[in-house]
């Protein structure tokens, strides 16, 4: 079993056992600053309700998004995340 399905099987039991749905779920991403990949996300939670809040690092060279979303189960959670993880540079907190 791979690293990444072993982190998804914990993250879904997790979910299951302190989370009851639909849930409001925060998502965290730091993302290089830029306006292509901040579409691209923004894109994967589009017609979802989702807020999506934005914050340059002090440098300006990475950007973290805190992403509010009302989700109806533990595995479309686990689908959003797989999806943002396909865009590269992104690292999910």
């Amino acid at each position: 079993m791979s690293k990444e399905s072993d982190f998804y099987d914990k993250l879904k039991q997790s979910l299951l056992e302190t989370t009851s749905f639909p849930t409001q779920y925060l998502y965290k991403f730091i993302i290089p600053t830029s306006e292509k990949k901040l579409k691209e996300i923004e894109n994967i939670f589009n017609n979802m309700g989702a807020v999506i809040n934005s914050k340059p690092s002090s440098n300006g060279k990475y950007t973290s998004l805190s992403i509010f979303v009302n989700m109806a189960t533990p595995d479309e959670i686990i689908d959003k995340y797989k999806e943002v993880g396909k865009i590269e540079g992104v690292i999910s907190l």
